[in-house]
């Protein structure tokens, strides 16, 4: 019997992924449940599990294409039976060939045209319209996502004047992006901006104004971004257009916390099963700031203030392919030892491509960490929708002033991204001098 596998739904809002990677060849046999692809959505990496054990007889979506949910990307021969396969999977197969990425005629540049990442949306087979179709055409409902009607609203864009390559004509975030892209670059040189720019591969990420040229010199090396670098670069992006950033520093004296670790750190991981690690104390601080300070804890929409009444902290995870933010929803209600062993929790499945959609999204404040690989201090992106994000320094020990004395304390620089949309300096500054004494004077029982 052929079983088909198809592209997963990850999420409400979620109508499409990146096949990243093929975990099993045609030929291979694989359990139920077993890992058989990789995919990047909007919201998260994932693997995706086989249906059904077998044998992988066919796949039908190569690494690096984007298709609509649903799509039948591979048929897997369950065992037993391989006579019904065929048939049925013939007649799509060839339309879902590569596009054509030819090499884009911009400019005599000297370098050859570098290798391109793999096209991010080609014609899928499976769904009953290939053709991509007008959303929104003669009255028709506009079909699209959450996501792409806020995109749409903070760069004035019509909806009803993108064309829709989704299911059904469904406008894709892909769809908008290249509408606002295409918005931004017109009235720069109306004949020749969009013949002269090469096929935007990265149709989600602005085109670099730099010329072509003036990037390969001497010796280089070409390496086409991942889908989830391709996420990245477009969100941080979108962020600096949508948020004025403005920022805030504060040292903290940590002397006190430290000094608890390192006394207790061994017996918290015997009693708790999980390490005890200095972002629990930060999560715990920054909750008690939020609630002081509800303005930092919201999200803008349009001339509309959205006030939070959860503290949903999202956690910047660094992983070797990147970056993902995955949330401790409700931390307010969370206790010390609940905060740890969520931020633990998180960040191992987080690495281990374990991650659902759900628990990356809906965050109302986030919380990003560079001190952990050494850094004195950053100026973090605001990760939208949220209003502000905290950045948090390496703690070292520094000489500074004691009671009319040089002493030496463990020390930390906390610096605050925020939406001056929303949070003004005062308020920031206000927030921060919470945080602070918090930290410096630590009194909650941590197990």
């Amino acid at each position: 019997m052929a079983v088909d596998v198809i592209m997963p739904q990850m999420g409400e809002s979620i109508f499409e992924g990146t096949i990243t990677k093929w975990l099993k060849k045609p030929g291979d046999k694989i359990e139920r449940d077993e890992p058989l692809f990789e995919i990047s959505t909007d919201k998260v990496d994932a693997e995706i599990p086989a249906p059904a054990a077998g044998v992988l007889k066919e796949i039908k979506v190569t690494e690096g294409q984007t298709v609509p949910i649903q799509t039948v990307v591979a048929v897997i021969d369950a065992a037993g039976a391989t006579a019904a396969l065929p048939a049925p999977a013939a007649a799509p197969k060839p339309e879902a060939a590569k596009p054509a990425v030819g090499a884009p005629a911009t400019t005599k540049a000297e370098p050859p045209q570098p290798a391109a990442p793999p096209p991010p949306k080609p014609t899928p087979g499976p769904p009953a319209s290939a053709a991509p179709q007008r959303a929104g055409g003669n009255g028709d409902k506009i079909r699209s996502s959450p996501l792409v009607r806020r995109i749409a609203r903070e760069n004035n864009i019509d909806l009803s004047q993108v064309s829709g390559t989704g299911v059904g004509g469904r406008i894709s975030k892909r769809d908008i992006m290249a509408a606002v892209e295409g918005s931004s670059a017109a009235p720069a040189d109306p004949p020749s901006a969009v013949p002269s720019t090469p096929p935007a591969v990265l149709r989600e990420t602005p085109i670099t104004s730099v010329p072509r040229e003036k990037m390969y010199f001497g010796h280089y090396e070409v390496q086409p971004m991942s889908t989830m670098r391709q996420k990245i670069a477009e969100h941080m992006v979108l962020s600096k257009r949508t948020s004025p950033h403005v920022y805030s520093i504060e040292e903290a004296n940590v002397s006190a916390i430290v000094a608890l670790r390192t006394k207790m750190k061994e017996k918290f991981e015997a009693e708790s099963g999980t390490k005890l690690t200095f972002m629990p104390f930060f999560i715990r601080a920054a909750v008690e700031a939020l609630r002081a300070f509800p303005t930092v804890n919201a999200s803008v929409d349009g001339t509309n203030i959205v006030l939070h009444k959860e503290c949903n902290i999202g956690i910047a995870v660094a992983l070797d392919w990147g970056l993902i933010v995955p949330v401790i929803k409700n931390a307010e209600e969370k206790n010390f030892y609940g905060l740890a062993r969520s931020v633990n929790d998180l960040a191992e499945r987080a690495r281990a491509k374990k991650l659902k959609p759900e628990e990356v999204a809906e965050s109302t404040f986030s919380i990003t960490n560079p001190g952990v690989f050494g850094g004195l201090m950053g100026l973090p992106v605001i990760n939208q929708p949220n209003a502000a994000i905290l950045g948090l320094g390496t703690i070292e020990k520094r000489p500074v002033v004691v009671d009319d004395a040089i002493g030496i304390r463990s020390m930390v620089y906390l610096t605050l991204s925020y939406d001056h949309r929303v949070v003004d300096g005062a308020v920031a500054h206000q927030f921060m001098g919470h945080l602070k004494r918090t930290l410096e004077n630590w009194t909650e029982p941590i197990l």
